[in-house]
């Protein structure tokens, strides 16, 4: 995948060319999620929001099928994504991150890839971080954080590995630092690497790419990286 910068003020998605979908959510009350959860519904989407505390998505429940439920939980997993077409998730653990949930990203990824295969959905993207790039030099993630979120770091790459090995159609988007700015849809991606000068992306516009890349058969099974 090339780097390339979406000049485009609107999407072709957000024009109405895209193919409406059933998508399942996870993670939809959290930063990302939420802005998965909005614009898939702009988009025409038919969306469910698989969710612990629905509470943040009362403004969205007339136009989004909300359940509640354990996020690591197979069983539950499984009874929720069967009917829909593929999952895309935002999930991630609350900061400042607690002890008890240390492993929670890899806990996840465990529980997601034993319930898919017992649907019929194949179709996964992840949200991930972009300090698992090695190779990035501006920023220099990978150092940035090893030194500041190790924790994260072995989290973020124990998951990875859980969907690189599930044999499962997924695509992994690591973004650096995360903003609530609104969305562009100006973005830079690159396969397997983080953009030079990555330094934040928005919500919003990973988001956008989250959604592109449902559809798009050419991720499967890439890492990528994206950044403002």
């Amino acid at each position: 995948m090339r780097e390339h910068i979406d000049t485009e003020p609107v999407s072709p998605l957000r024009q109405g060319t895209h193919r409406s979908m059933k998508l399942l959510v996870l993670g939809a009350t959290g930063g990302t999620g939420l802005e998965i959860v909005r614009q898939a519904i702009e988009r025409g989407h038919s969306v469910t929001a698989f969710v612990r505390s629905p509470e943040r998505l009362k403004p969205l429940a007339d136009r989004v099928t909300v359940k509640q439920g354990d996020l690591l939980s197979s069983a539950e997993l499984e009874r929720v994504i069967i009917g829909h077409e593929a999952v895309v998730s935002g999930f991630g653990p609350r900061v400042p991150i607690s002890k008890a949930d240390a492993n929670l990203l890899q806990r996840f990824a465990v529980a997601l890839t034993a319930a898919m295969p017992h649907t019929e959905v194949r179709r996964v993207i992840v949200e991930s971080v972009a300090f698992l790039f090695k190779d990035s030099i501006v920023p220099p993630a990978y150092l940035l954080g090893r030194l500041f979120f190790p924790g994260t770091v072995r989290d973020a790459s124990a998951m990875e590995q859980v969907f690189a090995e599930s044999g499962l159609d997924w695509t992994i988007v690591r973004p650096p630092q995360l903003t609530d700015k609104p969305y562009t849809g100006k973005y830079r991606v690159r396969e397997s690497r983080l953009p030079s000068f990555g330094f934040k992306i928005s919500r919003a516009d990973v988001a956008d790419f989250m959604l592109k890349a449902v559809e798009n058969r050419s991720s499967i099974g890439k890492i990528v990286g994206i950044c403002n």
